[in-house]
């Protein structure tokens, strides 16, 4: 396999003598069937071949290499003359590191190295995260969001637990709101509460604390849903063609969003096996890990089979959207979704306030809402909890309001009046 990328003799040897020589064909077969390009494989064997053979120039074994031995070899580069004239450009050498060292470790040679002083908050926030997925089904995307803000809340008493109180509470969301948005600061509020809770159950403060979570103020349905124009959806809807991988993985995706209404969560939630084409219908995960059916369109399920098609047949993942370059692995999170279409908006020449894959699902609802759907019937496709929740969609049906609306007591008692 080594051949098919070297060919060079001297080469060839120079693999052979370094102290990582029975891996290397381990290391080109995992990173083909993470997609890599020939390029790309020859820059990551690179690496391979003068880490072995620096390594055994110093007598080591491979399961003498830890992270103190690879800052060594990075020093060591500066000033390398192994095989030929020092090049200078070592910029990719540390990612290359990271997956070389990664493959030993799952094969059991290098043992996986642990901080020498890991702060007494990660095991506490990390303890924190544990209970919320095991009592609570929160998403890893939302404890994500929570770890910074535990964090600072942490930092602020120094880690010590015992300094919690209704002073260091209030204080800490005085000083989160003077440098975050609104927005910001409700999750903020949510991640100090659940954690408290989780606290006060440990009985590791006392129950009354998490009465000094503030709330912020925020008035139910005050403002308009956000939405785009049904041509502009249409026109995002074109701007890819399904002709290339990229292209049908991205249409497939804004066909979910603006068609289905599914949050940006839930599509990078997809697996292979939520496709039912038999029965035509989609599994979802949603909020509090809530599973529901959807109804799979034609024009969706067309998308979705244009896609599939395309998939690399390398991925085994069984996720259903994974990234167009290597490594070959599912879409990172939430935030890649939104970026891509906020792109795309931008690409196609959509001018709006609003950019993200919400606003498709806002437009979704206001459409369904303007063909005469119920909210009843837009709440189940949205899987809303509550119907109150699909309420603030009537407030876009403007022909409607007007049927209901009852004119000003003193604009009708003027005209009379004349």
């Amino acid at each position: 396999m080594l051949t098919d990328y070297y060919s060079s003799p001297l080469t060839l040897e120079r693999f052979r003598c370094g102290i990582l020589a029975p891996f290397i064909e381990g290391f080109i077969e995992r990173l083909e069937n993470k997609g890599y390009p020939p390029s790309s494989i020859r820059s990551y064997l690179s690496t391979a071949a003068h880490l072995g053979f620096w390594g055994a120039n110093l007598g080591l074994l491979p399961q003498d290499l830890n992270n103190a031995k690879v800052s060594s070899f990075i020093d060591h580069l500066s000033t390398c003359r192994c095989f030929r004239k020092n090049s200078g450009k070592y910029d990719d050498v540390p990612a290359h590191l990271r997956f070389l060292l990664g493959v030993l470790r799952e094969l059991g040679i290098i043992a996986t190295e642990q901080a020498d002083e890991v702060r007494s908050e990660t095991w506490l926030i990390s303890d924190f995260k544990n209970w919320m997925l095991r009592n609570r089904g929160v998403t890893e995307a939302t404890l994500r969001s929570y770890t910074p803000v535990l964090s600072e809340l942490l930092n602020g008493v120094e880690n010590n637990i015992e300094g919690l109180n209704a002073k260091t509470v209030r204080g800490f969301f005085l000083r989160w709101a003077d440098r975050h948005a609104r927005s910001s600061t409700s999750i903020a509020t949510a991640a100090v509460r659940m954690f408290l809770r989780y606290l006060i159950i440990d009985g590791k403060v006392p129950p009354g604390l998490i009465c000094a979570v503030p709330s912020m103020a925020n008035w139910r349905l005050s403002s308009l849903p956000r939405y785009l124009p049904a041509a502009d959806i249409e026109r995002l809807l074109r701007y890819w063609s399904p002709d290339t991988q990229l292209g049908a993985r991205n249409q497939a995706i804004l066909l979910l969003l603006a068609r289905l209404g599914l949050r940006a969560g839930d599509v990078v939630g997809l697996r292979l096996n939520d496709i039912n084409w038999s029965q035509a219908t989609i599994r979802v995960c949603g909020k509090g890990r809530r599973e529901a059916l959807l109804p799979l369109t034609q024009e969706v399920g067309d998308a979705l089979l244009a896609y599939i098609a395309r998939r690399p047949n390398k991925s085994d993942e069984e996720y259903l959207f994974i990234r167009d370059r290597a490594p070959l692995r599912p879409l990172s999170a939430h935030g890649s979704v939104s970026t891509m279409v906020a792109r795309t908006m931008k690409r196609a020449g959509i001018s709006s306030p609003f950019h993200g894959a919400h606003v498709l699902r806002h437009s979704a609802a206001t459409q369904m809402l303007r063909e005469g759907a119920s909210l009843y019937s837009i709440g189940s496709v949205l899987r809303h909890r509550s119907i109150e929740t699909t309420e603030q969609y009537a407030k876009v049906d403007t022909k409607t309001l007007q049927m209901v609306a009852q004119p000003w007591p003193e604009a009708t008692y003027a005209q009379q009046s004349r």
